[in-house]
């Protein structure tokens, strides 16, 4: 029997990133199947987030991801250009943002076509594991999308042509998010029951495992 869970993954996230691998290889261990919920980061979704958040905060972000992708032998470098629009003096986060609602609605579009965790592993390697300068640029989402067997064009038309109908979807993970029981990503929804971060991975498969997850 496949077991299904929710996990909702911002593009802007390090730890969603990071989480990828992690659970791609639980998914060949294990029957489950994982509905990619896409949201926001939450710079986007609470305005002047960043000039309340406690300034020891963005570099032990930093000292933490690099370990953890050090020590899981993950490729790491924070994406150039970074996925949201922001003063890095004044930490001001823009109100267009057309870097990560592009990737987003992609994302979110390749859910709906079937291959939304192919997509999101593809596309978050290419912005994350630094061997991409000017991820958004040439056709390299585009890409992508046809590594997934998508028609990699044709996500981008379409999701440019189906933007609003595609954000409130994303707006829709946000609530569902809450909803749940937490902010953070990435988050695991099963049965209701949340886990927040990679580093609970195992506890989810523990959880799963106690509702009949099965070995491949």
């Amino acid at each position: 029997m496949i077991l299904s869970f929710d996990f909702h993954f911002s593009f802007r996230s390090p730890y969603s990133y990071l989480a990828m691998p992690l659970m791609e290889r639980v998914m060949a261990e294990y029957d489950v199947a994982p509905v990619m919920r896409i949201v926001r980061p939450i710079a986007v979704r609470i305005p002047g987030f960043f000039k309340q958040v406690n300034p020891l905060w963005p570099p032990y972000l930093a000292r933490d991801t690099w370990r953890i992708a050090e020590m899981n032998g993950i490729p790491y470098r924070w994406p150039r250009p970074d996925p949201i629009v922001q003063d890095r003096e004044t930490r001001e986060v823009a109100a267009d943002q057309p870097y990560i609602m592009r990737v987003s609605r992609l994302g979110q579009l390749a859910v709906e076509r079937g291959q939304g965790f192919a997509f999101v592993r593809e596309a978050s390697h290419m912005m994350w594991s630094g061997g991409t300068e000017n991820w958004h640029q040439d056709g390299k989402l585009a890409t992508c999308a046809d590594a997934c067997g998508l028609d990699g064009a044709a996500l981008e038309r379409d999701a440019a042509a189906d933007a609003a109908r595609l954000d409130a979807i994303i707006e829709a993970n946000e609530r569902a998010q809450t909803e749940a029981g937490h902010w953070g990503v990435p988050l695991f929804v099963f049965e209701g029951e949340p886990f927040f971060g990679q580093d609970r991975i195992d506890v989810l498969v523990w959880r799963m495992k106690q509702r009949g997850l099965q070995r491949r």
